[in-house]
């Protein structure tokens, strides 16, 4: 069971927690009950109350004794007895239900309208009978006075099929495309259907004539209302003789009277959906309207708002046990929920134990999650020793901490500090003491904790005739937050302790770190004075300090900025210089190897660190000495072309001194097998063209040749 309060109402959510499966034994249940806490606090008010994937209509019969369910997959219906708070029946069906009604008091008269366009009797033992209507259904009313079933859907005609006769009568001609939701007024049986144009057209049955038409599109645009397309009729219901609500697929519930055109009130859900069902409660005048997203209940005459229920799962039918505080709703899950309210009226008579419950859960207001639990931080997990819990069961991430169980937490810190209870305890003594001194001659006395936060207000209070008129307020009460006892604990617990070194304290107060040395000379005057027990104190101002409110605000006003810049270059500079100590610390650790750790670590500490320590360089490393710096900076002033051919002679590139430490890579082009077996069959090639290769020295000519010219001739 889960317990929620909005606007102050209590709501009882009887169908959280987990199911458990038929199949299990008895003994597997009292076990996982024991364990599992979930399990243990449920409450399962009827028994297998769900279906397979989701339920679609949810309907109560008029005595109070049967909740008749649709639901898929696959598509059925089932029956549930509140008198034995168990399933009655389940019938399976051929399509989908869009809706049902419940024609007996009880449920031996069954009608559903399917998806198929099959409309569908049922009696006691079963299926009775199955008929057809034209167009494809969207809900039916039933009259009771001459036994006709109302039809509407895509069509613009309402479909009369009369249950005594058993055959069709003369169909309704409206004037809309097609037509949404229908009912009948329970009082003078004026007949209501709500089409997609926005306009609700009533009429009269007994004369089968149109007797008005309600335009509630254009009074659902109100002011502040976006609307992105034309407001539909979603849902219509009436109330007593003279009211009816509309909803619309824009999320606007509308209430009009009977006697006037004009809506009395529109609520708006403010979620753009589609209203779907809507309920009214007599006793205390509300609207319960539902969307697929919330149920919100809200006074019909005012609008103001009483409660909302908002479940997990999508809604898609809301059904209000008749006369309690009880309401049902079909959802897009597999089980239904069950929702008790008790400011709307009692628990209904077959589970009247909810009231006895639900006070004692008032008298004794269960204690929430958190209180089983302790919040901790990383560095409270290295305080405790507790790091390597971190990723476990035990611990449960949460924004920048954990979340531990409390009896563990108490377990392990103290078993970390077993003298925590003494130390408490002798604190509370000096407190008990010192508070019975409050009475004896006091001097000015600094206090424990924030001692440079006292001085400020000291010096604040010292300097209080110096201010204008405009500032002797505000230095009035900063003076009195010393004396304060809700401000006492700043100056006692020192988990109050202001850290000025840290990084935010800086840049949140560039101009406090201005005067901080000076005050830190003041503080060591004052300490020193109290331990020599002097009673006489110097009035010093601060220097630099402004002597007039005009110097101050200009003051301020430049050097703000310059102080905050220059803290910020101080962080950045502190982290750089931080980063580089780690990245050289990094570079020794790897580059150079103690040649026997263990023994030259115990001589070092036995003589004091007066012999020197030996290394040994690895093998394939370059020693690196501080002398590197110099020859480095003598490679920058060559030229590129000089450290270009420095480079491919050796054939290696050298990083010195970057990020990842002083390293050298090597790098190797590895070819292709395509370029190896090229490379070959060139080889090959050139090795055979020389085997097979002549000489052409026979072809020299002695004397003239048949050129022109004297001299060797070639062919």
């Amino acid at each position: 069971m889960q317990v929620s309060s909005v606007n102050n109402v209590k709501i009882y959510n009887l169908s959280h927690g987990k199911s458990l499966p038929e199949w299990l034994s008895d003994r597997k249940r009292r076990a996982l009950q024991k364990r599992d806490v979930d399990v243990l606090r449920r409450i399962e008010l009827i028994q297998d109350f769900e279906m397979p994937t989701a339920a679609t209509t949810i309907r109560v019969s008029r005595d109070g004794q049967y909740i008749l369910a649709a639901g898929t997959y696959k598509p059925r219906i089932r029956c549930y007895d509140t008198y034995q708070l168990s399933l009655k029946f389940e019938r399976c069906m051929d399509s989908d239900v869009v809706t049902f009604e419940i024609l007996s008091d009880d449920y031996s008269k069954l009608v559903f309208l399917h998806v198929d366009r099959y409309v569908e009797f049922h009696s006691q033992h079963g299926h009775y009978y199955k008929t057809r209507i034209p167009k494809f259904g969207r809900d039916f009313s039933y009259h009771y006075p001459s036994c006709d079933l109302y039809f509407v859907g895509a069509s613009s005609e309402v479909y009369r099929l009369n249950l005594e006769q058993g055959r069709f009568l003369n169909s309704l001609q409206t004037d809309a495309a097609e037509i949404n939701v229908c009912d009948i007024n329970p009082v003078h049986q004026l007949f209501a259907a709500g089409t997609v144009e926005g306009k609700v057209e009533c009429w009269d049955p007994r004369v089968r004539s149109r007797v008005a038409v309600l335009d509630c599109a254009l009074s659902s645009v109100t002011e502040g209302t976006e609307v992105e397309g034309l407001p539909s009729v979603s849902a219509l219901k009436f109330n007593s003789s003279l009211g009816m609500a509309v909803g619309t697929t824009t999320g606007q519930v509308l209430l009009f009277d009977l006697r006037s055109s004009h809506p009395l009130l529109v609520k708006d859900h403010y979620y753009g959906m589609p209203i779907h069902s809507i309920n009214f409660h007599e006793q205390l005048d509300l609207v319960l309207s539902a969307d697929s997203k919330i149920i919100k209940m809200w006074n019909k005459d005012t609008g103001k708002m009483f409660s909302s229920i908002e479940p997990s799962s999508s809604i898609t039918d809301v059904c209000v046990y008749p006369g309690s505080g009880m309401l049902f709703t079909a959802n897009e899950d597999p089980k239904m929920n069950t929702f008790y309210i008790p400011a709307l009226g009692p628990a209904p008579r077959w589970c009247s134990f909810l009231d006895n419950l639900t006070e004692e859960l008032e008298e004794n207001p269960e204690s929430t999650v958190y209180d089983d639990y302790k919040f901790v931080t990383r560095k409270d997990l290295e305080n405790l020793g507790l790091t390597h819990l971190i990723g476990s069961p035990l611990l449960r991430a949460y924004m920048h901490g954990f979340f531990m169980d409390i009896r563990l937490y108490h377990k392990v810190k103290t078993m970390s500090n077993p003298f925590a209870y003494e130390e408490y305890r002798k604190d509370k003594i000096r407190q008990k003491i010192e508070e019975s001194r409050v009475q004896r001659v006091q001097l000015k006395k600094l206090p424990k904790v924030n001692k440079e936060l006292a001085i400020k207000l000291m010096e604040e209070g010292d300097n209080e005739d110096a201010l204008s008129a405009a500032k002797k307020k505000k230095a009035k009460g900063a003076t009195s937050i010393l004396r304060d006892d809700r401000f006492k604990m700043m100056f006692e617990n020192p988990d109050y302790q202001v850290d000025e070194r840290s990084e935010e304290f800086r840049l949140l107060n560039p101009i406090v770190s201005k005067v901080g040395q000076q005050r830190r000379k003041k503080l060591q005057q004052l300490v020193e004075k109290e331990a020599h027990q002097q009673e006489d104190q110097e009035d010093e101002e601060l220097e630099g300090r402004a002597s007039s409110e005009e110097e101050e605000s200009s003051d301020d006003d430049k050097s703000w900025v310059e102080e905050v810049r220059e803290q910020r270059r101080l962080i950045r500079a502190e982290e750089r210089q931080r980063r580089f100590n780690e990245r050289k610390k990094q570079d020794r650790n790897t580059s150079l190897q103690s040649s026997d750790p263990a023994g030259s670590s115990q001589q070092s500490q036995a003589q004091g660190r007066s012999q020197p320590r030996f290394y040994q360089i690895k093998t394939g490393e370059e020693f690196r000495s501080f002398g590197d710096v110099a020859r480095k900076q003598k490679v920058q002033k060559t030229s590129l072309e000089e450290r270009l051919r420095q480079e491919e002679s050796s054939g290696m590139l050298n990083l010195t001194d970057t990020a990842v430490g002083s390293k050298q890579i090597t790098f190797t082009l590895k070819k292709s097998e395509k370029q190896l077996k090229q490379q070959q069959a060139e080889r090959d090639h050139h090795d055979e063209r020389r085997k097979i290769r002549r000489s052409a020295g026979h072809l020299y000519t002695r004397g003239r040749g048949r050129g022109r010219g004297r001299g060797r001739g070639r062919f």
